[in-house]
């Protein structure tokens, strides 16, 4: 009955093992991009889509390329995304004090 269990635990391992996509990122190449700025990102992106367009890169190359454009891609996505919300929240927030501007309930 243990074994039973133990082989449907490494078939379940084996299972989201295979349904994860391989990544040839390292883990120190996904730190550095999760700290950039913006515009570091943007512009690796720009660098990483050329290096695909220039071509000559073989297939792993090409496939870590693609990654790390990838993962740029969602970092300044993510940025960008974040400054949408704060500029949505100040966008609500002074329209809601629009209405009581210059009158006596805006200074109380």
């Amino acid at each position: 009955m243990a074994a039973t269990k133990d082989s449907e635990t490494n078939n379940k391992a084996k299972t989201q093992q295979a349904s994860a996509p391989a990544s040839s990122l390292t883990d120190k190449e996904r730190d550095q991009i999760a700290q950039m700025p913006y515009e570091e990102a943007r512009d690796n992106l720009i660098k990483a889509v050329q290096a695909l367009e220039a071509g000559g890169l073989n297939l792993d190359q090409s496939m870590h390329q693609w990654e790390v454009g990838e993962a740029l891609a969602k970092r300044a996505q993510s940025l960008l995304n974040e400054v949408r919300a704060k500029l949505e929240n100040a966008e609500a927030e002074q329209q809601s004090t629009a209405a009581t501007a210059g009158t006596q309930s805006n200074l109380e």
